[in-house]
């Protein structure tokens, strides 16, 4: 099992390496694994894009979803080059994959100039507290989507 993870991992950094040496974007790489196959890679296209979000993971959860034609890959791993930041973390939360596994932790990715520790502790702050400013508005049908959700009939829960 250990193999087939090192495999795996593997081939994250070597599309990590390929996506730098391209010049496409950050050192950073993913793939998407299900019954022991490839079915979606992704690297960091955050400047080839100007896109704060294509990050690997995201990127690849984004191709894995259309490959499979769902929106949860709760039958998939995700492999990176590098331990996920909070976003794609999230992602792969949301995405419902059964594991995620990474390379390089991130102190590495900290060490190479890419630190996340600042959204980990913001993460921890009140919204009030927060740098980027930010304030609940709650008119008075502001609930109304919430409740529109819960009495549809033909909603996907996810």
């Amino acid at each position: 099992m250990a193999q087939r993870h090192e495999h795996w991992v593997t081939e994250a950094i070597a599309l990590a390496i390929e996506n730098v040496r391209l010049g496409r974007g950050g050192p950073f790489g993913a793939v998407v694994i299900k019954e022991d196959q490839i079915v979606a890679s992704g690297t960091n296209l955050v400047t080839a894009m100007n896109d704060p979000t294509a990050h690997a993971e995201i990127m690849a959860i984004r191709a894995a979803c259309r490959a499979l034609n769902t929106f949860e890959l709760r039958d998939c791993e995700i492999y990176s080059s590098c331990e996920p930041c909070p976003m794609c973390l999230g992602a792969i939360y949301w995405a419902r994959a059964s594991a995620y596994y990474f390379a390089c932790t991130r102190a590495d990715a900290a060490e190479a100039g890419f630190d996340d520790a600042f959204i980990y502790h913001q993460l921890n702050l009140s919204a009030e507290q927060r740098q980027i400013r930010s304030q609940l508005i709650a008119p008075r049908n502001a609930l109304e989507p919430f409740v529109e959700w819960r009495r549809s009939a033909n909603k996907i829960v996810y």
